[in-house]
């Protein structure tokens, strides 16, 4: 490994964030959890999603916005840069099991050469920020076109690494399960839209259902993110899906972010069910008919309670 290879380029700031550059902008990251339903209305951060935030002249540029400006040649190094600093960003939470999402795009990178000099920067990246692989989970796009040979392959030498992995934009197609089944990820997220409209009806609840239960049969946790309302939140204990990213639990933040004192590490990795009644503000989920709709806006929620336990 050499060190040069993920430092080039990048910048730690007096708060202990680092960025990076690409031509006139400057990039950071923005780091959203994921938080774990421990028990009823109790939660802890399981991950942290490494999000670009860009701006060129104090001009905030979105991903789609900044993305279409790279030249596509750029493209391999400026993922690869985005990663290292995304890792380095977690790290100096200093939280000991929390996990980091970083994309990767197999496709980048099609010379193996290439692939393990990426597969040596997060590592390094990982061991700057005291992050061991198994912590670092590599998020693939299944939007992406690419040959399925040959990224279940990419796959499994991710896999052979070290590194945990994670399918995001997944649909309700029959090609979408097939590749849980063939490329056997440790976590898939479920696309944010369609999760939504689907909680709406009857229909859509229960076709979630058996999806959640096809990914859990296969070994795969799933994730519900883009949750923005409380009662989608309330709702997913119903589908058995404890992982859980939006607005209505946290928004992102630039790092190094507020998370540490907001939503404070608990001190024991205790097992949901077993130790739930060790847990401060405890309540048992509500239940509604399946055709019933969201719950009621003006009824009373249980408090959610963060990182915090009792003793």
């Amino acid at each position: 490994m050499h060190t040069h290879s993920i430092y080039n380029n990048m910048v730690r700031g007096d708060d202990g964030a680092w960025s990076t550059a690409y031509g006139p902008f400057v990039l950071k990251s923005a780091l959203q959890p994921v938080f774990r339903r421990l028990s009823g209305s109790v939660f802890d951060i399981h991950s942290f999603q490494g999000l670009v935030r860009a701006d060129r002249n104090g001009e905030p540029f979105t991903p789609a916005q900044f993305f279409p400006l790279v030249d596509p040649a750029d493209l391999p190094e400026i993922e690869s840069l985005l990663r290292s600093i995304h890792i380095l960003n977690t790290g100096i939470l200093h939280r000991s099991r929390a996990l980091a999402f970083v994309s990767f795009s197999p496709s980048l990178y099609p010379d193996p050469a290439r692939l393990r000099l990426e597969f040596d920067r997060i590592r390094l990246a990982g061991h700057e920020a005291g992050i061991e692989p198994r912590r670092i989970i590599c998020d693939i796009s299944g939007a992406i076109a690419v040959d399925p040979d040959e990224l279940a392959r990419n796959v499994e030498r991710l896999r052979e690494a070290g590194f945990r992995i994670s399918l995001s934009d997944y649909g309700a197609g029959d090609t979408d399960m097939e590749r849980v089944r063939t490329l056997r990820p440790d976590f898939v997220r479920l696309d944010g839209d369609w999760v939504r409209d689907y909680m709406h009806n009857a229909a859509g609840f229960a076709l979630l259902k058996v999806i959640v239960r096809q990914l859990s049969d296969t070994g795969t946790e799933t994730i519900f993110e883009r949750l923005e309302e409380t009662w989608q939140v309330d709702l997913c204990q119903e589908f058995g899906v404890s992982l859980l990213q939006g607005y209505a639990l946290a928004r992102p933040e630039i790092a190094p972010t507020s998370f540490n004192e907001r939503f404070p590490e608990m001190l024991l990795p205790l097992a949901p069910e077993r130790k739930a009644t060790a847990f401060a503000g405890v309540t048992a989920p509500e239940t509604r008919p399946l055709d019933s709709g969201p719950p009621d806006s003006t009824r009373p929620r249980p408090t959610r309670v963060f990182g915090k336990r009792l003793g």
